[in-house]
């Protein structure tokens, strides 16, 4: 990644994992006929929310976790080539692992 995203707030950059999608007969589909990936690895989290005493929640998740997130979640970034997702902790279903 060339330039280095630090997100702001509850947010987390993830790089969505690319899975080779085969069919039950066995054809592979190519990306462009694949579903949108939700599971990903998280390549950069922000400092937490804070609530509205002050305090800063920090997040559940840290780099280098992998997670998965709702289907139609974040706002999508492209970077030296490479997709990335920008998502709200809340976007999140699950971490696995």
């Amino acid at each position: 990644m060339g330039r280095k995203y630090q997100p702001f707030s509850d947010r987390i950059l993830v790089k969505p994992t690319d899975r080779e999608e085969v069919t039950s007969s066995g054809i592979v589909l190519p990306g462009t006929a694949q579903e949108r990936p939700q599971e990903g690895e998280v390549v950069a989290v922000g400092p937490g929310r804070t609530t509205d005493e002050g305090k800063r929640v920090e997040l559940d998740v840290k780099v280098g976790d992998t997670v998965v997130y709702s289907k139609y979640a974040g706002t999508e970034i492209k970077e030296d080539g490479e997709d990335y997702l920008i998502l709200r902790e809340s976007d999140l279903l699950a971490k696995i692992g």
